[in-house]
């Protein structure tokens, strides 16, 4: 005899929900979770795997709860004067996010963020049991400081998370945004830079604002310019007192020594690692001047991915690519669909597959 969720005790503000789920599919071209598509380099693999043998050496042990040298590795690859004590990291920056909201959140609490943005933010603010509250975008998905600070004024959050990079639409956010946010939010303001490795060399990160402001964190995550999403490696910069509270509500030894070893010697290895970020990069423009030359209307992006408009019919477009092995992801924005810079290949696969759509219809 089997169950469903209506015959067990769930919480009432769990009830109707859905989980989480980008389509999986086994199509030769999946450019729809904004994964790096370029594999780890043989090189730095043979690397990592050396690491990971020394490490299994000792797994019948638990593994350094503190991650020592892997917060030491993340705050000299962040540079900005960073040392350890102001680092975090978990499996993924979800959880690193959840630590956060399971610290400064929680029911009775409220979450917010400018929409459309990540998915998983208000499911991480429901799943801690705070509510979650969606502000406005202007209709080119940008923010002004002085619209943010009015509808920070009107929520009164107690996080405030901050999609730059913005996923999904790719949309640069900038330091005085971020700036006004601090100043008029009474709670914690979490800069998600997931995509910061994408973004143009000078444009500054939200690490150049953390002096002095204790209640400011900037997340950043290994799965993308690092091409390691399936290695689960999240980590932020925060002041100590911030990295303090996180402890509170983290899993004993949360990250494995296998984690932390891979994590160590692929951050060794960032020069090597973050090559192929230019490839990317340079496949993002190729997309986006050519959906233009399509009659598309592609945003600004300075992600790895591309948000376009001008789709007739989302659903339609999205299984005629699905027909000709292209998986690409339809975010419920009206008349637009996402598709991930892959490598050269890849992106011609998606561009070829979208003109012949383009060219029969």
């Amino acid at each position: 005899m089997t169950s469903s969720l209506d015959d067990l005790p769930l919480r009432d503000d769990l009830r109707g929900l859905t989980p989480y789920g980008a389509p999986q599919a086994p199509l030769p071209i999946a450019l729809n979770v904004n994964e790096n598509t370029h594999p780890v380099p043989d090189a730095v693999a043979s690397d990592i795997l050396d690491d990971i043998a020394v490490a299994l050496r000792d797994v019948n042990r638990y593994p350094d709860r503190e991650f020592t040298a892997l917060r030491e590795g993340f705050a000299q690859y962040l540079g900005h004067g960073l040392d350890a004590s102001q680092i975090w990291a978990g499996n993924g920056s979800n959880e690193v996010l959840q630590h956060i909201l399971q610290a400064f959140a929680g029911p009775g609490r409220t979450v917010f963020g400018f929409a459309p943005t990540y998915s998983m933010y208000p499911l991480l603010a429901q799943g801690t049991g705070a509510r979650w509250v969606a502000g406005e975008r202007q209709p080119d998905y940008t923010i002004t400081p002085e619209e943010a600070v009015a509808q920070i004024e009107q929520v009164d959050p107690d996080v405030v998370l901050l999609c730059s990079p913005n996923n999904p639409t790719g949309t640069p956010l900038g330091l005085d945004v971020i700036e006004a946010v601090y100043a008029a939010a009474r709670g914690v303001v979490v800069v998600d830079e997931a995509y910061q490795e994408f973004a143009p060399h000078d444009a500054p990160s939200a690490l150049t604002l953390l002096e002095g402001r204790p209640r400011l964190a900037v997340s950043r995550t290994m799965s993308k310019a690092f091409a390691f999403a399936g290695a689960r490696v999240g980590y932020l910069a925060a002041d100590p007192a911030f990295i303090d509270a996180l402890r509170l509500v983290r899993l004993p030894y949360h990250l494995s020594a296998l984690t932390q070893a891979a994590a160590v010697a692929a951050l060794r290895n960032s020069d090597v690692m973050l090559a192929m970020v230019e490839e990317i990069v340079a496949q993002r423009d190729r997309i986006t001047a050519t959906l233009e030359a399509l009659g598309y209307t592609p945003h600004e992006s300075w992600s790895n991915f591309v948000l376009f408009g001008g789709v007739s019919d989302p659903k339609a477009t999205w299984q005629r690519l699905y027909e000709q092995g292209v998986l690409v992801r339809d975010v419920g924005i009206p008349g637009h669909l996402r598709v991930t810079a892959g490598t050269e290949a890849e992106t011609t696969a998606f561009l070829d597959a979208l003109a012949s759509i383009e060219s029969a219809s």
